[in-house]
């Protein structure tokens, strides 16, 4: 496929970069960027709060299935790839718990297992990504005083950056998600892309105040009395992407507003994989829809070490002296988890032993 970017062509890989894209789909914590936003976008977003979203993988199942049966092999593959709630021992503290979280309103997982719902409500602290969610107002002040991290703010706008064709489908994409082009106009394209990479229902549901789940987690800590700690700022998160090249942004953009109405499906199938607990079937699943095709692996491999990997350390370093302290109960994005280099592994290295809770 040909991409066109204001006056550059080049060919782009519909897979590599927007897989990596929605695989971090846990890095979407736009409610609090978007939320003044979308709580004045136009009333008529609303009809659309309804998820209509198909598991592809059940239609993969029955239509194809040999090319199923190598998305299992290659996710049966993946270190700690099954489950989403883990038990994290050490010898002296009481046992802390891990839960893989999914940053959607979708009330399928906002309804946490029995089991890690009794393990929150019992812990001391709780742990999640950035505290920072707890308060959105002073969340988007403290992103608002680093503005180059989410803005152009040299009065490049993104029409001047999309060829004609390309606009003219941001804003088809952006209109069906009542978002007018002219509110996203300076925004960067990583960020523009977290808002059509969301269902027009997921959206809605943002819009109307409804939590995502990390958020849900820690406001119903707070309201319990108990401590809740951040592992990152939300600047460290976004700075992360800003990291990435534009023309890396550019392409994601576009090749997500190929995907169109797909990319209900997409999330729906990601959202039934996580509450079956199979996230290692999440890269296979999305090379499913995507296909990977060559010339992209210095992008997407940039993207995973910058966005997953680096993260990946952090978290656990940062989580390792709170966890010492023993009842913890810590949740962070699913696809964090997994892998010879996830948050598992990583926290075994410093002397854990995690071991998943079923």
């Amino acid at each position: 496929m040909t991409t066109s970017i204001g006056r550059r062509t080049f060919l782009a890989a519909p897979g590599n970069l927007l897989l990596w894209l929605i695989a971090a789909f846990h890095m979407l914590l736009l409610a609090a960027l978007f939320l003044a936003f979308l709580a004045a976008r136009p009333a008529a977003a609303e009809d659309a709060a309804a998820c209509t979203g198909r598991n592809l993988m059940v239609e993969l199942q029955q239509n194809d299935p040999a090319r199923y049966a190598e998305a299992v092999k290659e996710a049966d593959a993946t270190p700690n790839g099954k489950g989403i709630f883990w038990k994290i021992e050490k010898a002296g503290v009481q046992p802390s718990w891990l839960l893989g979280s999914m940053h959607v309103t979708d009330p399928r997982v906002l309804a946490l297992p029995p089991r890690a719902q009794a393990a929150h409500d019992a812990a001391n602290t709780i742990i999640i990504e950035s505290d920072e969610i707890l308060d959105e107002r002073k969340a988007t002040a403290a992103l608002l005083a680093r503005p180059e991290l989410t803005m152009f703010t040299d009065g490049t706008t993104i029409d001047k950056l999309l060829s004609p064709e390309d606009y003219k489908r941001l804003e088809a994409g952006l209109k069906q998600r009542g978002i007018p082009l002219g509110a996203v106009s300076r925004m960067r394209p990583w960020m523009i892309s977290s808002a059509v990479a969301l269902p027009a229902c997921e959206i809605a549901r943002k819009a109307k105040g409804v939590q995502f789940l990390d958020q849900k987690i820690a406001t119903d800590a707070v309201a319990q009395g108990k401590q809740v700690k951040g592992l990152e700022t939300l600047a460290e998160q976004i700075q992360a992407m800003a990291d990435l090249p534009i023309e890396f942004h550019l392409k994601s953009l576009i090749e997500t507003l190929e995907l169109g109405d797909k990319m209900s499906d997409v999330v729906e199938t990601m959202t039934a994989l996580y509450l079956s607990g199979d996230i290692g079937m999440t890269m296979p699943m999305l090379k499913t829809v995507t296909p990977e095709k060559e010339g992209e692996d210095s992008d997407y491999a940039a993207f995973e070490q910058r966005v997953i990997l680096d993260r990946n350390k952090v978290m656990a370093e940062r989580a390792a002296p709170i966890l010492d302290g023993g009842n913890v109960f810590m949740a962070v994005g699913a696809l964090h988890l997994p892998g010879k280099a996830g948050v598992i592994e990583l926290l075994r290295q410093q002397g854990f032993t995690v071991t998943a809770v079923n």
